[in-house]
């Protein structure tokens, strides 16, 4: 791996110490019109329960506690430092008991079965250890029914080929990719 990949990944893909907590001040405005826009192609309701996966610095968090304000916003990272940024963004609503923010991972989702209406990831999927076992994980803790949005920024370096299909594959149905030139592209799905 070169010097820069080695940074960039510091930074952006496992935010660690310095770098990561610079890098989770940059996703926080870079991210953050995808992650509203993935928001609005999941159509969250006022009393969802939504989880985020790899939330970083907390943006999409505090937007979907507007959005489900009678609901439940849970998220994991796999990034201490993101987790701090995160809650520091979102103390009040944690205080009010309606986030919670932990440090994991989404192979072991720290959830029961059938938790969740709606789960979103923005530009996250393409670091996790093993995609199909997050998938996996993620399609237990959603709610019959419930749907998913992976969202992916034109610089995410994740290619949208086979990405309906990876869903399908993982037991989700109704997989489709919808794409906006300059906010980037998502693949939404339904747990059958």
């Amino acid at each position: 791996m070169s010097v820069l990949n080695a940074l960039l990944l510091r930074m952006f893909g496992h935010p660690r110490g310095a770098l990561g907590r610079l890098g989770g001040r940059i996703m926080a405005h870079t991210n953050a019109e995808c992650g509203f826009w993935v928001c609005d192609l999941l159509q969250i309701a006022p009393k969802d329960n939504v989880l985020e996966v790899g939330f970083g610095p907390g943006v999409i968090a505090e937007r979907l506690t507007k959005l489900a304000p009678a609901g439940r916003v849970a998220g994991v990272d796999q990034s201490i430092e993101m987790v701090e940024l995160a809650r520091a963004r979102n103390i009040t609503a944690i205080q009010k008991g309606g986030v919670e923010l932990q440090l994991g991972s989404v192979e072991r989702l720290p959830f029961k079965d059938s938790t969740f209406d709606k789960v979103l990831a923005i530009n996250s999927m393409h670091v996790w250890p093993d995609v199909t076992a997050g998938l996996e994980e993620i399609r237990r803790v959603m709610k019959s029914g419930g749907g998913i949005a992976l969202g992916f920024t034109p610089y995410s370096g994740q290619s949208k080929h086979s990405l309906t299909n990876t869903l399908v594959g993982t037991g989700f149905v109704k997989a489709r990719l919808v794409e906006d030139a300059s906010t980037g592209f998502c693949v939404l799905a339904r747990k059958p």
